[in-house]
């Protein structure tokens, strides 16, 4: 059962749209500045319950440390749901760790973002989640590992 068949979900506006392609471009083009300005000044992102990054700096800062392990990051717009004031990204991030430290190992690990959408229209408050576990095993041992 698809999301557009919940009730209250719907297809997302234009906006919507524009938005989640701005982000995952901004992923892709190493412009850490550019994903920070998808969101409000004062907006957070939480990655898989962790501690979050708040405020615009400290989004471009987040983003920057996955760029800097992964200089050939690409992150692809999978699908996108509108339910309420939400947005549902989902994404998929592909890369080699060949940044400082890395391990050199390719990975690819799809994700959602939970954006809840201030009345800017830019993210207010973001919560993402990917599979972990997959990613570490990933980075120690490559994709096809």
């Amino acid at each position: 059962m698809g999301l557009a068949s919940i009730p209250g979900a719907s297809s997302p506006s234009r906006a919507i749209w524009e938005l989640a392609i701005r982000a995952s471009t901004a992923w892709s083009s190493q412009d850490p500045e550019g994903v920070a300005a998808c969101y409000e000044e004062t907006a957070s992102l939480t990655i898989n319950n962790g501690v979050p990054a708040a405020g615009r700096a400290a989004l471009a800062a987040t983003a920057a440390s996955y760029m800097t392990a992964f200089p050939d990051l690409a992150v692809s717009l999978d699908d996108l749901h509108v339910a309420g004031d939400c947005a549902f990204w989902v994404w998929t991030l592909t890369g080699t760790n060949t940044g400082p430290g890395g391990t050199g190992k390719a990975v690819r690990v799809s994700g959602i973002e939970v954006w809840r959408i201030g009345a800017s229209g830019l993210v207010a408050e973001s919560t993402g989640y990917y599979d972990a576990a997959t990613y570490e095993h990933q980075l120690a041992h490559g994709i096809d590992a």
